[in-house]
């Protein structure tokens, strides 16, 4: 066990703590997806990161964030003439609360351990920039979160959130989570006495092809694209669907039309499949088999949940599985890629 200058380095430890906080983001990516599927993203108005931990506990107090959302174009436009009630909103505004409180939860879990390991000189030397760069991601996560809610309380904005924001949003939470498990894995090496991972040009290739398999899973789900077509593999009865509006040029259709959307989705999660799969194999020859079946498991499940949420008609419960696999699938990919990256 390699020794930091003034303490016993306590690597293992870290490393297990470090998936325990990646576990918690999973769960906050699958709620995050319940929060967006049942329209509750917007449903508090405020950012009060202390006091907003404490829901409201008086019928005085959720007649007071009631009214304060009666202000937005979301109840003005659509909640409200669909006749809207206190209790309906006392549900969405369940969602955002929780999703809003297990952010606290990750921030504590990963903040309060890491001044304890500092504190004791247990962290590894090298790791403390890393630890730290993990922090000021998490805190980056939580700003970029209220800029999203914010998007959707303006008078313009329609019914939602810009989708934009939205993918900004999600794709940071999964940047963050994939880094925790890389540097998990980097430092379960260290306790070995092993040198850290490199990340291959081919793992980066299939890493950004997965990037951008989000960003438009992120734009299905912030344009409502899903919804434009309930068959498979067929939109509506055809490979290339009708109805996308070309109007304003090719790129304002690639980046807000919703048919096209769906489109790039449904089809480049086969170029994404078959650099996974390459990739799962070279994990598996540099004697890594368990993240080859990690990564194999993770995208075939994956494929199904999409194929089944489109044919249901975006059913809630496997949306948000399609989600919570989603994130499972881009920690698969950082195992796969670390081991790729690591010398035998």
């Amino acid at each position: 066990m390699r020794q930091t200058r003034t303490g016993a380095a306590r690597p293992l430890l870290l490393a297990r703590w470090l998936l325990v906080v990646a576990a918690l983001v999973v769960a906050m990516v699958a709620v995050g997806g319940i929060t967006r599927l049942t329209e509750s993203g917007l449903s508090i108005t405020e950012w009060k990161p202390v006091t907003g931990a404490i829901p409201p506990l008086t019928d005085a107090q959720w007649q007071a964030e009631f009214a304060a959302y009666k202000q937005i174009p979301q109840y003005l436009d659509v909640n409200g003439p669909a006749g809207m009630t206190l209790a309906d909103y006392k549900f969405i505004y369940f969602w955002e609360w929780v999703h809003r409180l297990l952010g606290r939860v990750i921030g504590l879990a990963f903040a309060l351990p890491l001044a304890w390991f500092w504190i004791k000189d247990q962290i590894p030397q090298g790791y403390k920039p890393r630890l730290l760069a993990l922090l000021a991601l998490g805190a980056f996560q939580g700003a970029v979160g209220w800029w999203m809610v914010t998007s959707g309380l303006h008078a313009d904005s329609g019914d939602r959130v810009s989708h934009f924001r939205l993918a900004t949003h999600l794709l940071v939470a999964l940047l963050t989570l994939s880094a925790l498990v890389w540097t998990s894995l980097d430092l379960r090496a260290n306790a070995r006495g092993e040198p850290h991972a490199q990340l291959t040009p081919f793992a980066m290739l299939a890493v950004g092809a997965l990037a951008l398999q989000l960003l438009f899973g992120a734009f299905v789900a912030g344009e409502r694209a899903g919804h434009v077509a309930n068959d498979w593999p067929l939109m509506q009865g055809k490979f290339f669907p009708d109805g996308i509006d070309w109007s304003q040029g090719a790129l304002h259709a690639f980046l807000y039309d919703p048919f096209l959307i769906h489109f790039i989705h449904r089809w480049w999660a086969w170029v994404v499949v078959a650099l996974l799969v390459l990739l799962a194999r070279k994990a598996r020859r540099n004697g890594h088999r368990p993240a080859s079946v990690a990564v194999h498991s993770a995208f075939g499940t994956q494929v199904l949940l999409g194929i089944a949420t489109v044919m249901t008609g975006i059913a809630l419960w496997l949306a948000v599985l399609h989600q919570l696999v989603g994130a499972l699938l881009v920690a698969a990919t950082a195992w796969g890629a670390h081991a790729v990256g690591r010398r035998r």
